[in-house]
């Protein structure tokens, strides 16, 4: 059940997170690892301080202490690269400074209706048969899912929810309130973070949006797992590296997912499973195929009535 009325916001706007993501950042590098002397005793903060990240930068200490407090809006290419350089940022990081310092117009962050899976990208992922595909949301709302990616995610729910806007599952709601969720994952921890960075990225880019801040606060208040994950501020996207399941009916199989960006459909992404070819886990997902086989809904290319 989602908790209704309860929010924990994203952040206190755009300048705040882009401070708190910026404070996190400078925080894991050491002066040593810059190159710069450390001076020996004890340090009043941890990591870099602002003004020994504005000499790495090459901009003022004044200008580095305004941007981390979220006051020059209109910083240049220039800073935010050598600011990012000096931070050692990696590539979804980068772009994550970037979303932040740079939010998009209020005017396209909120949708006005719920979003919806174009036909033909229905079509699509039913054709891939026994390969597990799905259809996520901006905010990862499972928008659509083929009969194997149903079979091997969420069994124990209802195959139509997706097309209920009010009722669909959420693939971090799945991760942190969902215990049969929790247990598919051989390496849940490692699954959990990779999910909430991925969100992290994601707010980055639609800052403010009350569905996206709704279900931060949902799970910021439900799950400590998930408050102390979202509270370190790490950024990144789902990646490609195969993940060890635990599947309740046909056992243990290890699969890749590789994620596709519908164009049309802003912030809209296809999930697709795949084992090694010739391996035990193609056998396994053979045979999950086959026991669930019986019991799946004929391809319509169209949500159910």
């Amino acid at each position: 059940m989602r908790v209704q009325g309860e929010q924990v916001a994203t952040g206190r706007g755009p300048g705040w997170e882009l401070g708190e993501f910026l404070r996190s950042r400078r925080a894991r590098l050491r002066p040593e690892d810059a190159g710069l002397p450390a001076y020996g005793g004890r340090r009043r903060v941890p990591g870099l301080r602002r003004e020994e990240l504005a000499q790495l930068a090459g901009v003022s200490a004044g200008y580095y202490t305004r941007l981390e407090q979220g006051q020059s809006p209109g910083a240049s290419d220039a800073v935010l690269d050598a600011v990012a350089r000096a931070l050692r940022l990696d590539e979804a990081e980068r772009a994550h400074l970037y979303s932040l310092a740079r939010p998009r117009p209020a005017a396209r962050r909120r949708p006005a209706r719920p979003e919806r899976v174009r036909p033909g990208v229905r079509v699509m992922i039913e054709s891939f048969g026994d390969v597990p595909a799905l259809v996520m949301g901006r905010f990862l709302d499972v928008l659509a899912w083929n009969p194997m990616a149903h079979a091997l995610l969420a069994g124990h729910l209802d195959f139509g929810a997706p097309d209920r806007p009010d009722d669909r599952p959420n693939i971090a709601r799945m991760m942190f309130l969902d215990p049969h969720t929790r247990e598919l994952y051989a390496d849940w921890p490692r699954k959990a973070r990779s999910t909430v960075a991925d969100l992290r990225l994601i707010a980055g880019r639609w800052p403010g949006d009350p569905g996206l801040t709704g279900l931060v606060g949902e799970l910021t208040l439900r799950s400590p797992e998930f408050a102390r994950l979202w509270a370190a501020h790490t950024v990144g996207d789902c990646g490609t590296a195969a993940r060890v399941y635990r599947h309740p009916l046909v056992g243990t199989m290890e699969l890749a997912a590789e994620f596709m960006a519908l164009t049309e459909d802003e912030g809209q992404r296809v999930a697709v499973f795949n084992p090694e070819p010739g391996s035990p886990s193609e056998s396994a997902l053979r045979l999950l195929a086959g026991l669930t086989a019986t019991s799946r809904p004929p391809a319509t290319g169209r949500p159910p009535r």
